[in-house]
């Protein structure tokens, strides 16, 4: 899963380059005393087109960070069942602390009975 998402980084990262290659081109056409419009058009339409995968995969990079950082349950996490697991380990040592507080309460009030049936 964490290799994905690195590719998938280096793919938002090739496809800035070439949103930067194709802006430079257009900046360079549209210098040019006679520009191609065709060429221009095609180097707007691809800058347009890789803009939009860029920001279509960050989106869900920064969605799945987004889940990754409040704790909510994605894929590859176990950090929700730990959280689960720690909280169900406090509660049985809660449990196991108070059976032993009454566990002593209990024997404290029968060892008096005890005394008294004895004499």
């Amino acid at each position: 899963m964490a290799n994905e998402r690195l590719r998938a980084l280096e793919e938002v990262e090739k496809e800035i380059a070439m949103v930067l290659q194709c802006a430079g081109n257009i900046v360079l056409e549209l210098s040019k005393d006679k520009q191609i419009a065709s060429f221009v058009e095609r180097q707007l339409l691809q800058f347009q087109s890789s803009i939009n995968r860029v920001e279509s995969e960050l989106s869900s990079q920064i969605r799945y960070l987004t889940q990754v950082a409040t704790g909510q349950p994605h894929e590859g996490s176990t950090y929700s069942a730990r959280k689960d697991c720690q909280m169900a380990l406090n509660r049985a040592e809660y449990a196991k602390v108070k059976l032993g507080e009454l566990g002593r309460a209990c024997e404290a009030m029968v060892e008096p009975q005890h005394g008294q049936l004895g004499s």
